[in-house]
């Protein structure tokens, strides 16, 4: 893993999903392409990785921190606290359903692109996980990434689950020391 600071994002294509209510049903959904550069270009955003959705500590801890801390993001001028998971946009929505995630936009990184690329891809085989994300946080301005906070220990089948840096408070408190 090498640092990605002072660098532009990857440059990918997320799968997500955007309402639809032309389809009916209980699952009123389609398919919607977004660029980075829609996602990142020209704005301030805060993201954090993380291994899976209903997961243990990102469901207890990480996804719920920056939910509660969002308000302090944008104060700061934020515009947009982002989840990123290894995972598909309808068990993204479900899962931010089921935690109450009603404003840190839950981004699906379903194909690994954009985690590959951030050198950020990690086997974890030994938790029946496959190829997720390793635990971090950004800071982005215009698609150029200012900030990493990549939790210790990157590896790949790591014994551990290390969150320590990539939490909501760390990031505040960079983003109040810039």
């Amino acid at each position: 893993m090498t640092s990605k600071e002072e660098t532009k994002v990857p440059d990918v294509v997320f799968k997500t999903r955007v309402r639809d209510e032309s389809i009916g049903g209980e699952n009123p959904y389609r398919w919607e392409d977004k660029t980075s550069e829609q996602i990142f270009g020209g704005k301030k955003i805060v993201l954090f990785a993380l291994p899976g959705a209903f997961t243990p500590t990102c469901s207890s801890t990480h996804a719920p921190g920056y939910e509660e801390k969002y308000d302090e993001f944008k104060e700061l001028g934020v515009d947009e606290v982002i989840c990123l998971s290894v995972n598909d946009a309808f068990v993204m929505k479900k899962w931010a359903d089921n935690l109450g995630i009603k404003k840190v936009y839950m981004l699906p990184d379903g194909n690994a692109e954009f985690t590959q690329e951030m050198g950020m891809l990690v086997d974890k085989s030994n938790l029946g996980f496959g190829d997720r994300s390793w635990r971090y946080s950004m800071y982005v301005e215009d698609g150029v990434i200012k900030k990493v906070f990549s939790e210790p220990g990157f590896a790949d089948n790591c014994p551990t689950d290390p969150f320590e840096v990539s939490d909501a408070d760390t990031m505040l408190a960079y983003l109040r020391g810039r």
